[in-house]
């Protein structure tokens, strides 16, 4: 079977081609990251649709625990989504997914971290020969003043099956500096940092953030267009935006695709990825997410080209942890 390279495949739009080119997805939410549809047959019923426009994070959490979350919050539905989004993963070309596990996702199972622990090695064997997957350990703001949770937090950086960690949810809630012990031990650890900031705040708070936790990328950080100082600075520090298209808009800190500022980041030489978020309620693979940049015109195929083979570069925090699975 023939394929296109990727940017004939975006010219002549020929989504085979497109989704069989290799990409990255460095932004996504285990619990919510296959598509819906997916959980409506595992489930055998409909499932309400997330509205097209939704009030910012409230918004979307509204809708997520309403519609969604009663149906996959317990071990059986994380172990489904999760290997439903690895296999829509391979599908649309990824070859190497960073997906956040949120710290409460252990109490599914009865062993906690042990259990979780095994089920992801698992899952790094089956698919390795497709599919590098990288955990993520994810962090909430809103249980910043948990301690039993926190506590839980730092053991589980000892498990060595997590990649990176991720600090996400409302950024008012919590300033960066109540989890920069937690991310001092991360970092100790040869950990990657990131953080969810810049979606609805100002670019200052993102220098701040990153300066604060030690950061090596930043989840969203679109806010950062809005001052040439900070994406200079950003562009002097090498720090990697990981964006993702679709959720920005229907959460609405961005208008509309087409006046993303994706455009205006790139062009003052931030580094930036294309990402999937929440597939669950977004419904964009990051195929989608490179084909509607393309035809609203926000970027040429060549452009999108260079974003999708420098997300793909060599990554020095990564370490198969495939030789831990003797271990349990």
């Amino acid at each position: 079977m023939n394929y296109l390279d990727f940017v004939d495949a975006l010219t002549s739009d020929d989504m085979r081609s497109i989704k069989f080119a290799d990409k990255s997805d460095l932004h996504c939410h285990a619990l919510l990251s296959t598509r819906l549809e997916n959980v409506e047959r595992w489930l055998g019923k409909s499932i309400t649709e997330p509205p097209k426009r939704m009030n910012g994070i409230e918004g979307m959490m509204e809708y997520a625990d309403t519609f969604l979350i009663p149906h996959i919050r317990h071990k059986e539905g994380f172990e489904f989504v999760v290997e439903s989004a690895i296999n829509d993963a391979i599908d649309d070309g990824v070859v190497r997914l960073e997906m956040s596990i949120d710290i409460r996702v252990p109490k599914f199972y009865p062993d906690g971290l042990k259990g979780l622990s095994r089920f992801l090695l698992t899952l790094i064997q089956k698919h390795r020969l497709y599919i590098d997957i990288a955990p993520e350990l994810g962090i909430p703001r809103t249980f910043y003043n948990d301690t039993k949770l926190m506590n839980f937090a730092h053991d589980a950086l000892e498990r060595d099956i997590f990649n990176s960690i991720d600090l996400y949810s409302e950024q008012e809630i919590c300033p960066p500096e109540v989890m920069k012990p937690l991310f001092q031990r991360a970092r100790n650890k040869g950990m990657k940092l990131k953080a969810h900031v810049g979606e609805f705040t100002d670019a200052e708070e993102i220098r701040r953030t990153v300066e604060v936790l030690d950061l090596d990328e930043v989840q969203h950080g679109i806010a950062a267009a809005e001052s040439v100082e900070v994406m200079k600075w950003l562009d002097e520090n090498q720090i990697r935006l990981n964006v993702c298209p679709t959720s920005n808009v229907m959460l609405g800190s961005v208008d509309n695709l087409a006046e993303h500022p994706i455009r205006i980041l790139y062009d003052n030489g931030v580094q930036v990825s294309i990402n999937t978020d929440d597939l669950m309620i977004f419904g964009q693979s990051v195929s989608d997410e490179y084909r509607n940049l393309y035809q609203t015109g926000v970027f040429t195929a060549e452009e999108l080209d260079d974003i999708r083979r420098s997300s793909l570069k060599s990554d020095p925090y990564f370490e198969h942890p495939i030789n831990l699975i003797n271990k349990e």
